[in-house]
């Protein structure tokens, strides 16, 4: 069973979807039952649905579009036409 600690660092690695059946269901079971860890959860899954809405609708230059991606991961702008 996760805990705190290990399902924070783990956050990012769940929300891309890259952790092995095992242990997304450990971080989902912690998640349905740890109402900080919810909080945590629901801004960075609102952070990456803003980001991605505003990269859909802005014009930003390739340097700072390519510091997302260093910060989140390739998946950050999901299927963003042109990018």
């Amino acid at each position: 069973m996760a805990d705190c600690r290990e399902t924070l660092a783990e956050l990012e690695t769940y929300l891309d979807k890259e952790l092995g059946a095992e242990r997304t269901e450990e971080i989902l079971a912690h998640l349905k039952g740890c109402t900080d860890c919810q909080g945590a959860f629901e801004f960075h899954f609102e952070l990456r649905v803003a980001v991605r809405r505003q990269a859909l609708t802005d014009e930003v230059d390739e340097g700072f579009l390519e510091r997302l991606k260093g910060c989140f991961g390739e998946e950050i702008l999901g299927d963003t036409p042109g990018r």
